[in-house]
């Protein structure tokens, strides 16, 4: 058996009536299997795994991720401007479209217009090329918190918009993977959805410190301005 400290707050920590939980977990158990113990053994909190956002020693983790001896692991909600979900995270893993389009779904949502950019194995107009990998870093704290400025932009121009999400994947990245997600959901298909999540990559590319280099078959370079 495994020790983990877990850490819940916000709305999770007032549902347990508590604030921090130490628990012994299987070997090798997974971030599910975790979700699936807390809510048998707190009912309070089992309608919100279907939403909350995990960490584990301070990175998101996904539902498939193990969860190591000694690990502190957080469970939160979604950031939130107003009552109004707001997503922002920059991350090494796998971008998962299905759980940021859940967390950032009301009762009233009917559209949502998601912008995903992705690593081009050929590069046709420009300088035409081939790319065997991508290699992404950010700069991390003021990269969110221009992320979040971006978010507040956005809520500014369109009032109508419900949730949004801006997620930027580091690292490498083979062709064909997702890079980076933009998204927004409104009641409506013609509430502005479409503008605000077009608005929002244009302004991520403007202002967040997000760096990628490229490798090919002329070598390595930094892709700049």
């Amino acid at each position: 058996m495994n020790h983990v400290k877990v850490l819940l707050f916000a709305s999770l920590k007032d549902r347990a009536g508590k604030k921090d939980i130490n628990l012994e977990i299987a070997e090798g158990a997974l971030v599910r299997d975790l979700k699936t113990s807390l809510a048998a053994s707190i009912p309070n909190l089992a309608t919100t795994m279907g939403s909350v956002l995990v960490s584990i020693n301070h990175e998101y983790a996904q539902d498939d991720e193990k969860i190591p001896a000694g690990a502190e692991v957080a469970f939160f909600p979604p950031v939130s401007g107003g009552n109004l979900p707001t997503l922002i995270y920059i991350t090494k893993d796998e971008l998962d479209l299905n759980r940021v389009l859940k967390a950032i779904t009301l009762p009233t949502t009917g559209a949502a217009c998601f912008f995903t950019g992705m690593v081009r194995g050929i590069t046709q107009r420009d300088d035409p090329h081939e790319t065997f990998y991508l290699e992404y870093e950010a700069y991390q704290p003021m990269a969110e918190a221009k992320m979040k400025q971006i978010a507040e932009e956005i809520r500014g121009r369109w009032s109508s918009i419900e949730g949004i999400a801006i997620v930027q994947r580091i690292g490498r990245l083979d062709p064909g993977t997702p890079t980076v997600i933009v998204a927004c959901t409104a009641s409506h298909r013609d509430s502005g959805a479409f503008e605000a999540a077009r608005y929002g990559i244009d302004r991520l590319k403007e202002i967040v410190p997000v760096w990628k280099k490229e490798y090919g078959p002329g070598g390595e370079a930094w892709v700049e301005g």
